[in-house]
C-alpha cells in the first residue's frame, strides 16, 4: 500500500493519434468490434430523433452539392452550342443569356441549401455527441466512486486517467466530426456513381478503373507509414523519459558531474527520433499527392474519352465538364472513408476501454438503514479478523485489538509488515475476508462508508494540498466552516506563524504541489485540517518521516495537540516519537508479533527492543562519526 507506483510512465501511453490526413499511425484494435460497438450504439438510443434528423441533413446537404456539376454541365452546353452556331454563321444564332442565368440561379439556391443543410447537420450532430458523452463521463464518475481501492492500487493513476479523459475524448471527437463525414462520404459515392451512369455508362466506367489503385495505393503506404509511426512513438517514450529523468534528477546529475553524458544521451535520442519521425511523416505525407496523382489519371482519361465522345457527338461537352468534376468528388470521400475506418478503430478501442471501467466489480453497497453515530467515543476492536490482497495468499490470519476510547494505539514493524494494512482495513477501504472490526461496538460493516469515514482524520506522510488559499486547504476538513476556526486550528497546529509570515496570509495561492512551502509546512497545514475536523479518531501514517529533527519537534508537538482526548493509531518508524503511546504493537509479515507499553517491551527484549536498539546505535555511531 505505502509502495510508489509511476503515475505517467512516458512508455504507458494511451492510444497513438493519426498521422497527416488521419492515415499512417498505428491503430490499436479493439478485442471485440462487433460486441463494443453494439454496446456504443445502446447510447444513442434517446437520440434516435435527432439522429434521423442528422441523416436526413446529411442525405439532402449531400444530394444539392453533387447535382451541382450536372446542372452546371447544362449551362456549359448552352454556352457552348451558342458560340458554335455563331461560329458556324448559322442565321440568328446567339448564346442563351437568361437560359445561363437561370442556372446559376439554380446553382446558387442549391448550394446556399445544400450549406443550410449541413449546417442543421453539425448543429443537431454536435448536441447529439455532447449529450452522449455527457452521459458516458457521468456514468464513468459514479462508477469510478463505487470501484474498491484495490483497483486504483492496480492500476497506475495515468492509466485510469487516460481512460476517463484520453479515451471519452476520443468518442466526443468521432461523433463530433467522423459520424457525419462517414454518412456524407457514403452518400457522395453512391450519389456520385448513380449520377454518372445517368450520364454515361462509359465514362463511369473510366472512372471506377482508378478506383481499385487508389486503394491498393493507400493500404500499401498505410502500412508501411505505421511501422515508421511506431518507431517514432517508441523513440519519443525513450526521449521524454530521459528528460523526465534528467529534469527529476538535475541536482543529483550535477552533483555527480553527468551533464555531458546527460546531454550525450539526449542527442542521440533526439536523433533517433528525428530519423524515425522524418520517415514517418515522409510516408505519410506521399499518400494524397499519390491520390492526387491517381485522381489526375482519371481526369486525363476523362478527358480523353469524353472529346472523342463529344467529337463523335455522342455525349454533350457540359457533360463531360460534369464528369471531371464527379471524378475529383469520387476519389475525395475514398480517400476519407480510409482515414475514417482507422479513426472507428481507434474510437471502438477508446470505448472498450472506458467499458472495462464500467465492467469492473464494484464495492459491496452500503446497508439499508444503517445506524448513524451521533456522539462516537472512539473505542476500536479488531475480532479474529482475518485478510489477505488474494484469497488464497492470506496477510492476516486471527488478528485482535481492543483500543480503549482516547487511547494512544503506535504500530510499528519492517516495511510490509502490513502496519497501513491495517489502517485501510479500519477506514474499509478493504473488505475483511473474516472476522469483525466494530467501532463503539458497531460492526463496520453496518455502516455506510461516507459516516464511518467521518470518524477518521487523517495525517499522512504524503502532504496533499490542492490548488487553492491556505484557507481552503485547510477548511478542507469541515465544510462552512469559519475563518475564525480555521485560524483556531492552525494555532493549535502550530502553522499561524508562517502563514501570516507569507505575503498574502491565508489568502496565500498554494501551487499545484505547494512548491513555496517547506515540508514541515505542508505538514502543519495537513495537522490543522485533521484539528479542524475534530474527529473522534485520528490516523498518523510516518507523518514525520520526511523531515529534519527539528521540524519533527514542531510538528510532534502539533500532534501532541491534536491527539488530546482521541483515540489515535500512529504509524511510525522513529521509534522516539511513540514511546508515550498508551500501546505499541509490534506487526512483522501481516501478524502482531509483540505489544505492550514501550517499558514492557524494551524489557522482553524481544522483536521491538532489537528495532528500537538499532536505530539508537545508529544514531549514536552518526554522532561520533560527526
Amino acid at each position: 500500500m505505502s509502495e510508489t507506483r509511476t503515475q505517467n510512465s512516458p512508455r504507458a501511453r494511451g492510444p497513438m493519434a493519426f498521422g497527416p490526413h488521419g492515415m499512417g499511425m498505428p491503430v490499436q484494435k479493439a478485442k471485440d468490434f462487433r460486441g463494443t460497438l453494439k454496446r456504443l450504439a445502446r447510447y444513442f438510443v434517446p437520440e434516435k430523433y435527432n439522429l434521423v434528423v442528422v441523416l436526413i441533413a446529411a442525405i439532402m446537404s449531400t444530394i444539392f452539392n453533387i447535382v451541382g456539376p450536372k446542372i452546371l454541365g447544362l449551362a456549359t452546353t448552352k454556352l457552348f452550342d451558342g458560340v458554335t452556331m455563331k461560329l458556324q454563321g448559322v442565321a440568328g444564332a446567339s448564346i442563351d443569356f437568361a437560359y445561363i442565368m437561370n442556372i446559376l440561379i439554380i446553382l446558387g439556391v442549391l448550394y446556399v441549401s445544400s450549406s443550410l443543410f449541413g449546417y442543421v447537420q453539425q448543429y443537431v450532430m454536435a448536441g447529439v455527441a455532447q449529450r452522449t458523452v455527457y452521459t458516458l463521463r457521468k456514468q464513468v464518475e459514479a462508477k469510478l466512486d463505487r470501484l474498491p481501492l484495490k483497483f486504483f492500487d492496480s492500476r497506475t493513476h495515468g492509466e485510469i486517467m487516460s481512460r476517463a479523459v484520453n479515451d471519452l475524448d476520443n468518442i466526443s471527437n468521432t461523433l463530433q466530426q467522423n459520424m457525419t463525414q462517414l454518412i456524407t462520404s457514403v452518400v457522395t459515392v453512391v450519389g456520385v456513381i448513380a449520377i454518372m451512369v445517368s450520364i454515361n455508362i462509359w465514362l463511369t466506367l473510366v472512372v471506377l478503373i482508378t478506383l481499385p489503385l487508389s486503394m491498393v495505393v493507400a493500404m500499401v503506404i498505410a502500412k508501411r507509414s505505421q511501422t515508421y509511426f511506431k518507431r517514432q512513438q517508441d523513440a519519443l517514450g525513450e526521449l521524454n523519459g530521459h528528460v523526465e529523468e534528467m529534469y527529476t534528477g538535475h541536482v543529483i546529475v550535477k552533483a555527480f558531474g553527468h551533464e555531458k553524458e546527460a546531454v550525450d544521451k539526449f542527442e542521440e535520442l533526439n536523433d533517433k527520433l528525428y530519423n524515425a519521425g522524418w520517415r514517418a511523416q515522409f510516408v505519410s505525407g506521399i499518400i494524397m499527392p499519390l491520390m492526387m496523382s491517381i485522381g489526375n489519371l482519371g481526369y486525363v482519361f476523362v478527358a480523353a474519352v469524353g472529346g472523342i465522345m463529344v467529337i463523335q457527338r455522342s455525349i454533350a461537352i457540359g457533360d463531360v465538364q460534369a464528369f471531371i468534376q464527379y471524378a475529383r468528388q469520387f476519389n475525395q470521400p475514398i480517400t476519407q472513408l480510409a482515414s475514417i475506418s482507422n479513426t472507428i478503430q481507434l474510437t471502438i478501442a477508446s470505448a472498450e476501454r472506458v467499458f472495462e471501467i464500467m465492467d469492473e466489480q464494484e464495492q459491496l453497497p452500503d446497508p439499508v438503514g444503517a445506524p448513524v453515530m451521533a456522539f462516537p467515543l472512539g473505542a476500536v476492536a479488531f475480532d479474529h479478523v482475518r485478510f489477505g490482497y488474494k484469497e488464497d495468499v492470506p496477510l492476516m490470519q486471527d488478528m485482535n485489538i481492543d483500543v480503549r476510547p482516547g487511547q494512544t494505539i503506535a504500530i510499528v514493524g519492517p516495511t510490509g509488515a502490513g502496519k497501513t494494512t491495517l489502517v485501510n482495513l479500519l477506514m474499509r477501504f478493504y473488505e475483511i475476508n473474516g472476522g469483525h472490526i466494530t467501532v463503539d461496538g458497531v460492526d463496520i460493516t453496518h455502516l455506510k462508508r461516507a459516516d464511518l469515514r467521518q470518524l477518521f482524520g487523517m495525517v499522512l506522510q504524503d502532504t496533499w494540498l490542492f490548488n487553492g488559499t491556505i484557507r481552503d486547504n485547510i477548511a478542507y476538513g469541515r465544510k462552512n466552516a469559519t475563518d475564525e476556526e480555521i485560524v483556531r486550528a492552525a494555532k493549535a497546529a502550530r502553522a499561524d506563524h508562517f502563514i501570516r509570515a507569507l505575503p498574502d496570509g491565508y489568502s496565500t495561492v498554494l501551487s499545484n504541489e505547494a512548491s513555496n512551502l517547506s515540508q514541515g509546512e505542508k505538514q502543519l497545514l495537513t495537522i490543522a485540517r485533521a484539528l479542524l475536523a475534530d474527529p473522534p479518531i485520528l490516523i498518523l501514517d510516518e507523518a514525520t518521516s520526511s523531515v529534519d529533527t527539528r521540524t519533527e519537534v514542531s510538528i510532534q508537538k502539533a500532534m501532541t495537540e491534536l491527539m488530546k482526548g482521541r483515540t489515535s493509531f500512529v504509524i511510525a518508524h522513529r521509534l522516539s516519537t511513540i514511546r508515550d503511546a498508551d500501546l505499541i504493537l509490534v506487526m512483522n509479515e501481516g501478524s502482531i508479533i509483540e505489544k505492550g507499553t514501550h517499558k514492557e517491551l524494551m524489557a522482553q527484549g524481544g522483536f521491538y527492543a532489537d528495532l528500537y536498539n538499532s536505530q539508537f546505535t545508529g544514531r549514536t555511531l552518526e554522532a561520533e562519526a560527526v
